[in-house]
């Protein structure tokens, strides 16, 4: 039942990312960027076995925004994703100020929400700070890095519009790595010992890979899309 949720996530995730593109355009991708700095900051409180591993939920809205951005950087320019990684960062800031104040009201006689709002979130300020590191990071290294790799391939071919598979999975799959050290070490370094923290960063990764090369067919109908 988790690898079918994972999956259906997963296919909503980068479908979604599309969607907001088709529909509303550059803002659109700004917006998703946003919903998704929210969503996957709450998923990944939550542990789940999947594929033979215990894993965080959050990865496949973390890897779509890392789509939305290389998106951008494609159709919009370096600015435009650089803009879209703002957003990302500025959404995060503003979930744990809120969320640190929700943990902080005095409840009323009748409120049955807020011991649950506390269980869920009073111990993780560390988790999302590093999330929160590992996202601004990783991301602004992600469109600097597809830059990169475009220009490298525009002068090896001439054309601007080759080699998009190379760019999309290279930039994202060197940034994901970098994001996942950067959130395993800094939320639980001291938490699980060396050797599982290697073994849990490692898992991650290898689902990181998976979904990095799962977003290239909706970066190409991104493109096509917008050339409509």
């Amino acid at each position: 039942m988790n690898e079918l949720l994972l999956v259906l996530s997963l296919l909503i995730s980068f479908g979604s990312t599309v969607l907001f593109l088709k529909l509303f355009g550059k803002s659109g991708l700004f917006a998703w960027i946003g919903i998704c700095a929210v969503f996957a900051n709450v998923e990944v409180l939550i542990l789940v076995h999947a594929f033979g591993m215990d894993q965080t939920l959050g990865n496949t809205l973390f890897a779509s925004s890392f789509l939305a951005t290389d998106i951008l950087s494609e159709l919009y320019g370096k600015k435009d994703a650089n803009k879209g990684v703002l957003v990302g960062i500025i959404t995060t800031i503003l979930f744990i100020l809120l969320s640190t104040m929700w943990i902080n009201y005095i409840p009323a006689e009748g409120d049955w929400a807020i011991p649950f709002v506390k269980q869920l979130f009073a111990n993780t300020p560390r988790v999302l700070i590093a999330s929160l590191i590992a996202y601004a990071v990783s991301e602004a290294f992600d469109v600097w890095l597809y830059h990169k790799w475009w220009n490298l391939t525009e002068k090896r071919f001439g054309n601007k519009d080759k080699c998009l598979w190379f760019r999309n999975n290279f930039s994202t799959l060197f940034s994901q790595l970098v994001n996942i050290v950067i959130f395993n070490f800094g939320a639980f370094l001291g938490i699980y010992s060396l050797p599982q923290l290697f073994s849990i960063t490692l898992a991650c990764y290898v689902i990181y890979i998976v979904t990095s090369l799962l977003d290239t067919p909706f970066i190409y109908l991104a493109k096509k899309i917008n050339t409509k």
